[in-house]
């Protein structure tokens, strides 16, 4: 969260002419419901599934688009690398907590806590990495940002 993957994602879509999809919309709008509220009321276990359920959906489904999904999808979908090219935008978690405001903050159901998600985004940095065919310093523009994965993708 904050790392800028929902613009990234947008703009690199733009760029490439491809179709863009936001992994936790998908969730809402199957669900008719907030995430915040489907945490709330059916648990974090319940979303993960949910979670899992999108990207085996996207698996079977969805090909050549850009996909941002949410920060837990990778911790929970083993296999997230098969879907398609997975790419982290990396930043620092201080950095993190400024591009996001207190009311955004409120509205996400792991971020209640600072030091907890600090903890949490330690945690997953690692798999982050193991997940990720490119990691990308997000610290920069969006623009680029988004030159430097087309220019990773089409090295590869």
């Amino acid at each position: 969260m904050g790392a800028g993957k929902s613009s990234v994602g947008r703009e690199l879509a733009r760029r490439t002419g491809r179709f863009f999809l936001d992994a936790d919309a998908l969730i809402e709008t199957a669900q008719g419901e907030a995430i915040h509220a489907i945490f709330d009321e059916r648990g974090e276990e319940y979303f993960r599934e949910l979670e899992r359920e999108s990207a085996r959906w996207m698996a079977e489904c969805v090909r050549g688009s850009i996909i941002s999904t949410g920060g837990g999808m990778p911790t929970v979908v083993e296999r997230l690398r098969d879907i398609g090219t997975v790419v982290y935008l990396q930043l620092p978690f201080e950095k993190i907590l400024r591009r996001i405001s207190a009311d955004e903050r409120s509205k996400r159901p792991l971020f209640h806590n600072a030091a907890e998600t600090k903890r949490l985004y330690a945690e997953r940095q690692s798999i982050y990495e193991k997940q990720a065919h490119i990691t990308i310093d997000a610290d920069r523009p969006v623009e680029a940002i988004v030159e430097e994965i087309i220019q990773k993708l089409s090295a590869s």
